[in-house]
């Protein structure tokens, strides 16, 4: 059995976080799987059973830091390996990456590129398709872009897997705490972060709960959301918003919901868009640079156009596009057949990103 390690920043909340523990999982049975992090704090993925080497190398702040700091955890890597006689190595986002180029070694090396903001470096892009034995990119688009910008042919797509079983499980166990006991709930999930556009989704809300005074909203995710408890409370907005926090177990949340909003402007491969359509939430996300329409197709859920990145916490200041979006939220949640329609297309398509089908992908590419 070839050993595989697989190497993250850390296993705090994070969409390439939660790829590395699920694709350790997924692999138990075809290798002798381990994990590399740099930073053991607040692990919020199920790792049982899996050995984890903690390499005790954090980020640091300063750019000479930075470098110090690849060139440690490529040494420590490169004991680990000769050590565990690890055969393949596949590190998930730019940070992982470069460890994995300095550690050297026979290990058949798997760079893998998780966001479309990774693409925005070009020199970056470069080392990453000259060192790599696979290019493996999270969405089609993104694998595109590799292979005809950078005439890499090492590039292949690897869609995130998804185990709707596991998911419906999760979400019988515990109860979710909200503050209203009734009403229709709009969801959106992610870590406090400007991709996110959260403020966009703030705004919008704010114009569908003035005509649907039943609707609330509920953002998911690691952050104090303070700026935004400010914009909520600007809109007038704020006893129907809720910021949950961090949930390692999220679903029980998610199933409380009635409708899924994305508003970010980047993305890879959105796992939360997947996960929320995989308990049956329609879905009304931004035509962003990678993942949405890949998933959505413009048929199993609603595309609207990107949004400005640009961050406006003014709550006098509400923008055509996010007009729009309180539309497109509001006529969604009017029209019940619509809902049901969207309701069973989002389970359709979640079905198509199985653990099994991902686990063949990576057999198709060369393992045992």
């Amino acid at each position: 059995m070839k050993k595989l390690l697989l190497i993250a920043p850390s296993l705090h909340q994070g969409g390439l976080e939660k790829v590395c523990a699920a694709t350790a999982r997924l692999l138990q049975p075809y290798f002798d799987v381990r994990i590399a992090i740099f930073d053991s704090r607040n692990i919020a993925y199920d790792i049982k059973g899996i050995p984890v080497a903690d390499l005790r190398l954090p980020s640091r702040p300063s750019k000479v830091g930075k470098v110090f700091n690849v060139i440690k955890r490529g040494l420590k890597l490169k004991v680990l390996m000769k050590k565990e006689h690890i055969d393949i190595a596949y590190s998930f986002g730019p940070t992982a990456n470069f460890a994995n180029i300095v550690s050297g070694g026979n290990a058949e090396k798997w760079l893998g590129i998780r966001s479309y903001m990774d693409m925005g470096n070009s020199k970056q892009i470069r080392l990453f398709c000259r060192c790599a034995d696979r290019v493996i990119c999270c969405s089609d688009e993104i694998c595109r872009e590799v292979r005809d910008k950078y005439r890499c042919d090492k590039a292949v797509t690897l869609n995130n897997p998804f185990d709707m079983k596991e998911v419906r499980v999760l979400s019988e166990k515990g109860e979710a705490e909200l503050p209203w006991s009734e009403g229709r709930i709009i969801i959106s999930m992610g870590r406090e972060d400007v991709v996110k556009g959260f403020w966009h989704l703030l705004k919008s809300f704010s114009l569908v709960h003035e005509k649907l005074p039943d609707t609330k909203l509920m953002i998911i995710g690691q952050g104090d959301f303070n700026a935004y408890r400010e914009l909520s409370l600007g809109l007038g907005i704020d006893d129907a918003v809720y910021f949950t926090g961090l949930k390692k177990n999220p679903y029980p949340y998610l199933k409380r919901g009635d409708l899924y909003v994305l508003t970010s402007y980047y993305e890879g491969f959105p796992n939360a868009m997947v996960e929320a359509m995989s308990m049956g939430l329609p879905v009304i996300a931004t035509d962003c640079m990678t993942g949405p329409r890949e998933i959505l197709e413009d048929r199993y859920g609603i595309l609207i156009p990107n949004m400005s990145p640009d961050e406006d916490f003014n709550p006098q200041n509400i923008t055509e596009e996010e007009r729009n979006l309180a539309r497109e939220i509001a006529d969604l949640l009017e029209d019940r057949s619509k809902m049901e329609h969207y309701r069973q297309m989002s389970l359709k398509r979640a079905g198509d990103y199985t653990a099994e089908s991902y686990i063949e992908k990576i057999c198709g590419m060369g393992m045992p």
